[in-house]
């Protein structure tokens, strides 16, 4: 179907009208706006299909010779699962133009690599709630720790003393899924206590932009799918936990994006002299990410937008 045809459904039926009262093809041309090929078209299917002949139908064509064969495509698209080879590569290696080796990864969802599990070649299903609150995303990354100083990024591998084992930061993160609205916290551990500690926080930070929690997920660490005391949290927020599949962690890509981000803007963003200077950064980090900057999926407005529409209200 055309985007903007110029006959509606009921323009075509006015159409037919017109010509059985006798009305030649060019005064009923003239009187709707349109050629006379047009007129013709529409009577001509009329005739052959009745008021169903009327209706919108596909551009597309009834049938295809020269499209490939199933074998075909099957290569392609097993080719482009186990190498990962593009448009050009694939029609080199199997002597099909470029641009029909992109229409059948188009045609089958796997044009983008962003969209697959890269180690399965599985297509990942894209998915996203409603209402702010309705799925919240939460993880925990370590962190090497910085010595005074500075490490090796400040002093180089060859000076930078290898043998302080300052041990590690556990980055709590939560991400909810509707606006990327975040919360991160730098803990001891990982504890069941301290997951359960984090998330009461992590909800009350949610609840005074008027959002409320319905499902939590977390991928299955035992904190999470064993601790007593982190389903009291999530029970105390009246929501329901929902754990990944295993072996599934782009279920909770969200967050894993998130922690990609922080990472590469604030953890990995510039040299420091050491690890209280890093942790310091990231309220004012975490403040930007949510208030003023932009998110590629969700239009490239800051996350704080799709939770209240008032804009210029925050800094």
């Amino acid at each position: 179907m055309h985007r903007r045809p110029r006959l509606s459904t009921y323009g075509r039926q006015l159409l037919v009208e017109r010509l059985r009262t006798g009305r030649s093809a060019s005064v009923v041309a003239d009187e709707l706006g349109v050629s006379r090929a047009t007129v013709y078209k529409w009577w001509h299917r009329f005739q052959a299909e009745g008021e169903d002949g009327l209706l919108d139908r596909s551009c597309r064509p009834s049938r295809s010779p020269r499209q490939l064969s199933a074998d075909a495509e099957a290569r392609i698209l097993e080719l482009r699962r186990a190498e990962k080879l593009g448009p050009h590569q694939l029609a080199s290696r199997l002597g099909w133009p470029r641009s029909t080796c992109y229409k059948v990864l188009r045609r089958h969802g796997l044009h983008r690599l962003d969209w697959m599990d890269r180690p399965s070649g599985r297509v990942v299903r894209r998915y996203e709630w409603k209402h702010p609150g309705e799925m919240v995303h939460l993880d925990v990354k370590k962190l090497g720790r910085i010595p005074d100083g500075g490490g090796h990024r400040v002093l180089g591998r060859d000076r930078a003393n290898r043998h302080a084992a300052l041990g590690y930061d556990f980055v709590h993160s939560l991400v909810d899924d509707h606006s990327r609205l975040a919360y991160s916290e730098v803990l001891s551990d990982e504890k069941a206590a301290t997951c359960a500690a984090f998330l009461r926080r992590a909800g009350a930070f949610l609840s005074r932009y008027g959002i409320a929690v319905a499902r939590v997920m977390t991928y299955n660490g035992p904190a999470y799918r064993r601790g007593r005391e982190f389903r009291a949290a999530v029970a105390e927020l009246g929501a329901r936990q929902v754990f990944t599949p295993f072996y599934r962690p782009q279920v909770n890509g969200k967050v894993e994006r998130f922690n990609r981000t922080r990472l590469t803007e604030w953890a990995y963003v510039r040299p420091y002299a050491g690890n209280q200077e890093r942790l310091e950064l990231l309220s004012d980090w975490l403040h930007r990410y949510n208030f003023h900057r932009g998110h590629t999926a969700i239009g490239g407005r800051p996350p704080i937008e799709r939770v209240n529409s008032l804009c210029g209200n925050y800094s």
